[in-house]
């Protein structure tokens, strides 16, 4: 074993002792994952990492199946277009394990949450959220997104009009005592930052297309 790696284990496992700074996780974050991130998504990253830290340190916070999805959904969401695609599973654990979440476990419960909700109506959804929530749920961004991603992929969701979808969406958020106005903010942040990343992207794609005519 290397000198570099007996150090590293010594301080993953002092710090799993005690509560990670946000510089700490960072630290191990680029020692779990030693590939530079490309500009478009180190951003997105870099928030991860930090609200995963913040959250953990939050005694209120729950590692709940609303957390699980949430984390999963909006990280495959915001990640999409990733390259290199096979450096994504290992991003995934390295921002979990830098702060002190369970990669695998997340992923499971999520996975299971899925598919109990699979084809529900969004009728059915809010029954079901309400049947297994209690009054205690932390309202974290990550949280709500969970509930969104929940709804948005029921099975009428998509036939609805904005408005529609809107109402149906505030209505759940009231009936498992999430704040309402926190968050649709929450949700429209994250509706708007897949649009800029999706037209970043398209951008990048057109000057690819570019550079190589230019080229030849």
């Amino acid at each position: 074993m290397s000198q570099h790696t007996l150090w590293l284990l010594r301080f993953t496992y002092k710090k799993l002792k005690e509560k990670l700074t946000v510089s700490d996780s960072k630290k191990l974050f680029h020692e779990k994952f030693p590939y530079v991130i490309p500009g478009l998504y180190k951003t997105i990253v870099d928030e991860m990492l930090v609200e995963l830290n913040l959250l953990s340190h939050q005694s209120e916070f729950s590692q709940d199946y609303l957390f699980c999805i949430g984390f999963t959904e909006i990280f495959k969401e915001l990640l999409k277009g990733y390259k290199p695609e096979e450096h994504l599973d290992l991003l995934f654990d390295s921002l979990c394990s830098s702060t002190n979440f369970d990669s695998k476990k997340i992923k499971s419960i999520s996975y299971k949450s899925l598919e109990e909700f699979k084809n529900k109506s969004s009728k059915d959804i809010k029954k079901l959220l309400k049947d297994k929530n209690s009054n205690n749920l932390y309202p974290s961004r990550i949280v709500n997104l969970g509930v969104y991603k929940t709804i948005s992929n029921s099975a009428n969701f998509e036939g609805n009009s904005e408005s529609e979808k809107n109402k149906i969406i505030s209505d759940i958020f009231a009936s498992i005592n999430l704040p309402v106005t926190k968050a649709e903010k929450e949700i429209g942040i994250y509706k708007t930052t897949i649009t800029k990343m999706n037209q970043a992207k398209e951008l990048l794609d057109e000057l690819k297309i570019k550079d190589k005519k230019r080229k030849k």
